[in-house]
């Protein structure tokens, strides 16, 4: 019986449904994976814009649900230094904390004695395995310090300001007396950058290939080191400027001025995108965390400042004995603070005030130029009057690193393949803002107001040249009647003496005065 009761056709049983999939969102511990509020597709009209929306929204939510789900795979917890009963953790000294360490970590605390050629600034690899040391009197050096071999060695014979990596440690960049040179891991000069004169500062932005340089000019430039190209210069108008930094979180590039404030830049901005009063005195440093929410100021008064840079407001003070020359925030949120011949560590002193930092150590003599905290690893370099130091700080380095974003044990062959993705993935310097997830997001508000906000855009990037001639033009009232162009040219051109247009003056008048005759004359006949 075909199509009965019981549901057969064919003396066969109908196929049940099969159960549909459920998709995997993550659960909770997903949501700290989560980029972002999801865009509301049910307001979008246009169907091709709709699905594209839906499928960057699965992407995102299954991005998120497998960062969650391969917590399981990370074995290593971050350790901190904990002391027993009153005993406090600033008190322990590196020696008494390399005996206690395995063999490979205590063979992380050493000193490089260069005396003649100091001070000396440091920058190590986004992977943490090589480090960069620049000499103020010409010494630059390059060095896998894991492993403990010597890269590359180079005597430039002039001042070198400042050091920088580029995408990877086949290359980085040299500050030196006049120009920006750069470099190749064999001490080989590759480059020499004309259009930045008299550099102090520098800093890389790996997503996007960008070198940004700022100097005794106050301009902030941009290099783009794939093309050779120069993004952008943009004059600050605050003059000399020697701190420069980072926001890891929106690639937003920071800078220090000696009026006491500090700003922050885009490349396709000619404005500052915020303009904050942080110190009563000269910027000497500044440092960001990871996640884009805190950062800290240090100037010549004596302040270390932190603020939120989500409200820009001030959290909280500390107060240094002198002058901080340099600031650093580790991948676990530690704040670094050198003064002098010190080097503070702070633990947990961004979303509140700390009472006491969490390690202290002296450098006996040795002023601190440079403090750095070396990636996936518990490890703080120093760059000193006297060369470079390297101590440990128990829970600095994140624990877990992602070997598609940057490996410590990367080969020959997963570096080179590594460069080319980057350079395939690699960010225009137009989606550099303060919101990084503006970009992808639908603009809801009415058309009015988009065209009204693009035209502020338009008139904030405008230079002071422009803008006055901008205003000249609207100042310029609408003519009509007798204010025509046209009406203008003739009365001007009414008031210019010719030899022509004497003599045709003459001719019509003596044409009037036959014509007026004439009819005088036929009057009086009549």
């Amino acid at each position: 019986e075909k199509g009965g009761k019981g549901g057969k056709a064919g003396g066969k049983p109908f196929p049940a449904p099969k159960p549909q999939k459920k998709e995997d969102d993550g659960g909770e511990a997903a949501e700290k994976y989560k980029r972002g509020e999801r865009n509301l597709i049910s307001v979008v009209t246009d169907k091709k814009l709709k699905m594209d929306i839906k499928r960057s929204e699965k992407s995102a939510r299954g991005a998120a649900a497998a960062a969650a789900r391969a917590e399981i795979l990370l074995p290593s917890d971050a350790g901190y230094l904990e002391g027993e009963g009153m005993e406090k953790t600033q008190r322990f000294q590196q020696h008494k904390i390399k005996a206690e360490v395995d063999g490979a970590s205590a063979q992380k605390i050493f000193t490089l004695r260069l005396d003649d050629l100091g001070p000396y600034r440091h920058t190590y690899s986004r992977n943490g395995r090589h480090l960069l040391l620049g000499g103020r009197k010409g010494h630059i050096a390059l060095c896998d310090w894991v492993g403990g071999k010597l890269a590359c060695e180079v005597q430039v014979k002039e001042t070198v300001r400042d050091v920088s990596f580029l995408h990877n440690e086949t290359l980085f960049a040299a500050a030196q007396k006049k120009y920006v040179y750069i470099y190749d891991n064999q001490g080989i000069e590759i480059h020499c950058l004309r259009n930045h004169i008299e550099v102090n500062k520098m800093a890389f932005l790996p997503y996007h290939f960008l070198l940004a340089t700022v100097g005794n000019a106050g301009y902030l430039k941009f290099q783009d080191t794939s093309t050779g190209q120069l993004v952008s210069e943009l004059r600050t108008k605050l003059g000399r400027c020697d701190a420069l930094t980072l926001n890891p979180y929106n690639a937003v590039s920071l800078l220090g001025h000696t009026n006491g404030t500090v700003t922050m830049w885009s490349p396709n901005m000619s404005a500052p995108l915020v303009k904050l009063f942080c110190h009563r005195g000269p910027v000497n440093a500044m440092a960001v965390d990871t996640q884009g929410r805190y950062m800290a100021t240090a100037g010549l008064d004596g302040q270390l400042n932190v603020y939120d840079c989500r409200t820009y407001k001030r959290l909280h003070s500390y107060f240094t004995p002198t002058a901080a020359s340099d600031l650093d925030i580790s991948q676990k949120g530690l704040l670094s603070v050198a003064f002098g011949t010190h080097v503070e560590v702070w633990k947990d002193a961004l979303s509140q005030k700390a009472k006491a930092p969490y390690m202290s150590h002296h450098t006996q003599g040795l002023v601190v130029q440079s403090a750095t905290f070396c990636p996936f690893e518990d490890v703080l370099g120093l760059g000193h009057s006297n060369g470079f130091s390297s101590i440990l700080v128990p829970g600095s380095g994140e624990p877990n690193f992602d070997s598609m974003e940057a490996n410590p044990f990367q080969t020959k062959k997963q570096r080179r393949e590594a460069e080319v993705h980057s350079l395939l993935d690699k960010l225009q310097p137009e989606m550099i803002t303060l919101d990084p997830h503006f970009v992808g997001n639908v603009d809801r508000a009415p058309g009015e107001v988009i065209k009204a906000e693009r035209e502020l855009n338009r008139v904030e990037n405008m230079s002071d040249g422009a803008k006055a001639r901008e205003e000249k033009r609207a100042r310029r009232r609408h003519a009509r009647g007798r204010d025509k162009i046209g009406k203008l040219k003739k009365k001007k051109q009414n008031n210019v003496v010719e030899d022509k247009k004497g003599a045709q003056r003459e001719h019509n008048a003596d044409d009037a005065r036959t014509g007026k005759g004439g009819k005088g004359d036929e009057g009086s006949a009549g």
